[in-house]
């Protein structure tokens, strides 16, 4: 039976325990908004306990939450200034995302929007690190409140009743009035303790994601992403051969789609008129063209990871060229690889090398791990602990799989949750403590509260002109 069906059988039996739970709880619930909130005082006593026990380290801790909450707010407005300049100005990339730009994170998102690029995410999932990162995020506000002195009346949970009665958030009830009358780093430190506490969630699931993966998985092969390839300036190029005949003697009627071998100056290339086309730009007066190397994996329509040279494992790009390395020019292997688990073997002869020709090449070519960008330079560090080239295996069957991809969405969730909670709008945190940073820099109220609802409506404004564009991306 598919683990689909395990997890729709869960969600069933989550939504039917929590109907029961709100049924029997009716008394103490209340409605806010657009939730349904149960009040209980469950947990106040480690609130307590915590905010109390080390008064040095939660003063430490203020400030680095602090600083946290500003590095944070101010990644969010960047991140965000450059959405906005892709939907005003990048058409193209607008058409080709699939999701709205302002979506909830539900279960099967990925696998419904057809996210290949994403791990499927799964019921089990979403409830797991919606109960892990909302309970730490308000613990924490809690936690630095009892520490600053302000009462903790109460704790609970948000449910959202109006489609699926489900576990929506956590929250910790403030004495509001006190805390309003507190020195503004109180309340600073208060206001970015939840994202704080997500920010830690991040580091701590990190670790474990990278260590899992050290432990439950092993490399197995190796993943090329194109075959060999060259940037060619037309102008630059002198043809002398196709198909084997000279350029002068040459005479043949193709298509757009067949292929014919060139020689040239540079080298020997595979070409046909519609890769020519969509693999060509041009560059002031010249003519630049992506050209194939006609090489053994080209022509042997070589794909998937490959897992075995000659019944030699292969590991690693060290491997793979310590195993080409063995063999001669014109020497026969047997290439083993593995695609959609799916085992495939190919028989090649391996060719001179276009770069030195007294070694073997079998003509693939590899994703280079180098980002210009910030975000790039970042997901690069993430992945640091795995490489982009090698085709990894499980250790554990699919177990693996699930409790790493776990992992990876709590990791991912937990940042992004920490950045778009210090956004500097009236829902977040980032609200508040935008408006409270102004009137410690201006001493002045009015200034503050006109700051804090220019802001607020202007992430609005822009949000709905993103939503707009993203529709009109369709017609």
């Amino acid at each position: 039976m598919s683990f689909i069906v395990y997890d729709l059988i869960l969600l069933v039996l989550f939504i039917s325990l929590v109907s029961l739970f709100l049924y029997k709880n009716r008394k103490n619930l209340k409605k806010d908004g657009w939730l349904i909130l149960y009040r209980t005082e469950w947990g106040l006593k480690l609130i307590e306990k915590i905010g109390n026990k080390n008064p040095r380290l939660m003063k430490f801790l203020s400030y680095i939450s602090i600083f946290i909450g500003y590095i944070l707010m101010i990644s969010g407005i960047y991140l965000f200034l450059k959405i906005i300049l892709i939907y005003f100005f990048r058409a193209d990339v607008v058409a080709a995302v699939k999701v709205p730009p302002i979506m909830p994170l539900i279960p099967y998102l990925p696998q419904m929007f057809k996210l290949t690029w994403l791990p499927d995410f799964y019921f089990i999932y979403w409830i797991l690190i919606l109960a892990i990162i909302a309970i730490t995020h308000e613990f924490a506000h809690g936690i630095f409140a009892a520490y600053h002195k302000i009462k903790v009346k109460k704790t609970g949970f948000g449910f959202f009743p109006y489609f699926l009665p489900v576990f929506l958030a956590a929250f910790v009830e403030l004495d509001e009035e006190r805390m309003q009358k507190e020195k503004i780093f109180k309340q600073l430190s208060i206001l970015s303790a939840g994202t704080f506490a997500n920010v830690l969630t991040a580091i701590i699931s990190f670790a474990l994601m990278a260590g899992f993966f050290i432990l439950a998985f092993s490399p197995s092969g190796v993943v090329f992403s194109n075959y060999a390839y060259n940037q060619v300036n037309w102008s630059e190029v002198n043809i002398t051969h196709i198909n084997g005949q000279e350029i002068e003697n040459y005479n043949a009627n193709l298509s757009i789609t067949d292929s014919m071998n060139i020689s040239t100056t540079s080298g020997e290339y595979i070409l046909n008129l519609y890769s020519l086309e969509n693999n060509s730009m041009q560059v002031g007066e010249d003519f630049i063209s992506i050209l194939y190397y006609n090489s053994p994996a080209l022509n042997a329509n070589l794909s998937g990871a490959i897992t075995e040279i000659n019944n030699e494992k292969i590991y690693s790009l060290d491997k793979l060229d310590k195993e080409i390395s063995k063999y001669n020019i014109s020497d026969k292997i047997k290439v083993k690889t593995i695609l959609d688990g799916k085992e495939n073997e190919y028989e090649l002869t391996l060719e001179e090398s276009p770069f030195n020709s007294s070694k073997p090449w079998l003509g693939v070519a590899f994703q280079l791990d180098q980002e210009s960008s910030s975000l790039g330079k970042i997901i690069q560090k993430a992945n640091s602990y795995k490489d982009s080239n090698v085709y990894y295996t499980t250790r554990f069957g699919e177990s693996s799989n699930f409790i790493y991809n776990l992992l990876w969405w709590l990791f991912l969730i937990s940042v992004s949750v920490a950045i778009v909670n210090m956004l500097p709008v009236g829902i977040f945190d980032g609200g508040r403590f935008f408006y409270l940073t102004i009137l410690y820099l201006t001493k002045r109220e009015k200034i503050a509260k006109k700051s804090f609802a220019v802001m607020t409506y202007l992430f609005l404004l822009l949000i709905i002109a993103i939503m707009i564009l993203w529709a009109k991306s369709f017609f």
